[in-house]
């Protein structure tokens, strides 16, 4: 009996887990498939910008983290120093940042982050650390 208590209060975690993700201050919510970041602030929709997530052959993590550390003029140190402005990051050297590929958004084009026009990523890193990091809350699904 202990063991299905146990398994049955896991799966309701699971399911609970991207509606406790979506309870927060701040919810940048990436759609994979419609290359859109929806914003979500104080439980309104803020913002819904386009994106661009990773391109064939490379890996955008999907599920729910929230902000690490921010770097306002990031560099890449993985690929040749490209500039990712206002960068957020949530996983390990995934980002959502800023890009100078702008005509690129709204398609998979990037080795993995999501990535933004700068203006936008701006704003979102502007909310970040008006909330702090622990108030936000990236959503990456498909």
């Amino acid at each position: 009996m202990n063991r299905f208590l146990s398994a049955a209060f896991a799966a309701v975690l699971i399911l609970c887990m991207p509606l406790a993700a979506l309870s927060a201050p701040l919810v940048a919510k990436v759609d994979i498939s419609t290359q859109t970041m929806t914003v979500i602030y104080n439980g309104q929709i803020t913002y819904q910008w386009p994106v661009s997530t990773a391109r064939t052959g490379k890996y955008t993590p999907r599920g729910a983290w929230s902000a690490k550390w921010l770097s306002r003029n990031h560099k890449s140190s993985l690929y040749n120093n490209a500039p990712m402005p206002f960068s957020i990051f949530f996983n390990g050297n995934y980002a959502i940042h800023g890009t100078n590929q702008i005509s690129r958004l709204g398609r998979p084009a990037s080795a993995g982050c999501v990535r933004l026009h700068p203006e936008h990523a701006a704003v979102l890193f502007d909310l970040t650390q008006q909330v702090g990091k622990q108030n936000m809350r990236v959503v990456i699904e498909n």
